[in-house]
């Protein structure tokens, strides 16, 4: 079990997750002012449970454990990407729909993006593959070759929270400007 008073250090807590249904992957970033942190990540097996349903009702347990165990302030996941295999995609959005269920019912609001922008959020590349987004994370991270040695499931969970980090930290807009004056119009108390 965690203990909650380490947690509090953390300014927010964002939990990744990588949706799946053979494998789940989930990584925690904790956040203290901009400086992004990994608190836990790991693989969720589900090859045990021979039927999908019993795959979605241990996806729920598990991850409304993890929401119990690290409080995440925030959940960002993967966006299904579009497939030939029509019954591989429901199967995928319905592992998505549990996670987000569980989130949901602790009141973990919920931010999707498609894999090609965390990617590129990670490497500067939409196309790069899941070696080089947990080569990047071990980077940015600084984490070590063991921290990342599990499943790239796991990686890629921990990924889509950092790129949900970067995406929340982005100055607000309040619309579109066409020109500082328009800017500095529309944001006045942003100018000091």
């Amino acid at each position: 079990m965690t203990n909650t008073t380490a947690l509090k250090q953390y300014d927010r807590i964002i939990i990744g997750i990588d949706p799946g249904t053979n494998v789940m992957g989930y990584g925690l970033l904790g956040i203290i002012g901009k400086k992004p942190m990994m608190i836990a990540m790991g693989v969720i097996e589900l090859n045990k449970f021979e039927s999908h349903y019993l795959r979605l009702r241990r996806i729920y347990e598990r991850v409304a454990m993890l929401v119990d165990q690290y409080l995440p302030d925030e959940m960002a996941i993967e966006a299904p990407f579009f497939g030939k295999n029509v019954q591989s995609m429901l199967k995928l959005g319905r592992a998505q729909g549990v996670a987000m269920a569980a989130a949901l019912a602790h009141d973990v609001p919920i931010t999707e993006y498609e894999p090609r922008k965390i990617k590129m959020a990670i490497t500067g590349n939409g196309a790069a593959s899941k070696e080089q987004v947990c080569e990047m994370l071990r980077r940015i991270l600084s984490l070590s070759p063991e921290a990342t040695a599990m499943k790239l499931d796991a990686t890629d969970a921990l990924a889509a929270a950092l790129c949900h980090f970067y995406e929340s930290s982005k100055p607000l807009q309040s619309g579109k400007c066409g020109s500082w004056k328009e800017f500095i119009a529309k944001n006045p108390q942003r100018i000091k």
